[in-house]
């Protein structure tokens, strides 16, 4: 067991009505935070609220096959939340009407995503460049579902407009539920630190929701550091919780204990792989599950130690028989190291880098 010092927490979070298990939240990531992945995490335990990877409104409406798999949810993946993402109005609203019949808990808008397509269309972090028309969509599609709508967004534009704290308080009279913030401008992308005195300033402007912390979290100790540093009354993992899988458990553990046990062993995370791979199967034929899977394994792979050339060669693989043979490899050999049934050392976490307008 680890100790780390607690800081003072907040009263449970809640969206609306709804009372959240935990105040972790699994962040969208596109590709990854799919139904299986989720499904994952919340039999380990902790997650408070999960959100789907970002969903485009006009292809939902479109009832588009893939985003349509996008929504799915299973009885082990309660609540829920799906976000989405766009700039028509009509739109917007229209998509949040139609997930409010498919058993969604929260209604999360994306005005954080980076990525030039996005952004650069008027959605994701755009959004924050267009002050009346953002408070007016955002506030069209409160008025249009009785369920919780929060809003995920960045500190700002660039380093001249941190318009955050200004949304958030403007958002907080229209009837957003919660905020997230990702401590980044869109100008930074992923490079540089978080802000945590940027995030401390949005927690400073609303009066009674909740403010989510986001951003190189990748441990209790971060989450610790967020919390104490911002005030904020929840904290959102991404990436973090690829690589450990075991981290929302870690945290609920750490807030009521003050100590966490270690993350899941060797065995532990094949074990926890094959399930994830079982529930690709469950949803698609072998051979594309195997396909889907590939970039989800990378990062079990890499947890469990696994040297690069197995890594690489599971990468191949597009059979049931190699998926079975490449386990199987992977089961003899072990970890680099040989620790099957210890801890294992933490795995480096990349982020997305390079100029922000070229994504």
């Amino acid at each position: 067991m680890t100790v780390v010092e607690r800081p003072e927490f907040r009263g449970p979070v809640h969206y609306g009505s709804l009372q959240l298990s935990t105040r972790y939240l699994l962040s969208p990531l596109a590709g990854f935070t799919t139904l299986p992945f989720r499904r994952i995490v919340r039999n380990i335990g902790g997650v408070g609220l999960a959100t789907t990877d970002l969903v485009n409104c006009r292809a939902l409406l479109e009832k588009n096959e893939r985003t349509m798999q996008m929504i799915e949810t299973h009885s082990e993946d309660q609540p829920f939340a799906v976000q989405i993402f766009g700039s028509d109005p009509q739109h917007m609203v229209e998509a949040a009407q139609f997930l409010v019949e498919h058993g969604v808990a929260t209604i999360d808008i994306n005005m954080g995503c980076p990525v030039n397509r996005i952004a650069g269309a008027g959605s994701g972090a755009g959004m924050m460049t267009q002050t009346e028309k953002t408070i007016s969509l955002v506030q069209k599609i409160v008025e249009a579902v009785e369920l919780p709508v929060s809003v995920k967004m960045r500190l700002g534009w660039d380093s001249e407009n941190l318009t955050a704290p200004f949304f958030a308080k403007e958002f907080e009279q229209i009837g957003v539920c919660a905020i997230a913030i990702h401590g980044r401008t869109r100008e930074q992308g992923f490079g540089g630190s978080v802000s945590l005195p940027g995030i401390r300033k949005v927690v400073e402007a609303v009066e009674k929701i909740p403010v989510v912390g986001n951003g190189d979290v990748r441990n209790v100790i971060d989450a610790a550091h967020m919390i104490r540093e911002t005030g904020c009354h929840a904290v959102s993992i991404g990436r973090a919780a690829l690589a450990n899988p075991w981290i929302f458990r870690q945290l609920d553990e750490w807030e009521r204990t003050g100590q966490y046990s270690p993350a899941g062993t060797f065995d532990e995370r094949l074990t926890l792989m094959l399930l994830q791979h079982q529930h690709m199967e469950e949803r698609h034929t072998p051979e594309r599950a195997i396909i889907l899977f590939r970039k989800m394994a990378h990062w079990y792979l890499k947890g469990m130690r696994i040297r690069k050339k197995l890594r690489g060669d599971f990468q191949k693989i597009s059979t049931r028989d190699e998926f079975i043979e490449a386990i199987q490899r992977i089961r003899d050999e072990g970890p680099v190291g040989g620790n099957r049934t210890g801890v294992l050392t933490d795995c480096h976490i990349p982020v997305p880098n390079g100029p922000v307008d070229k994504w």
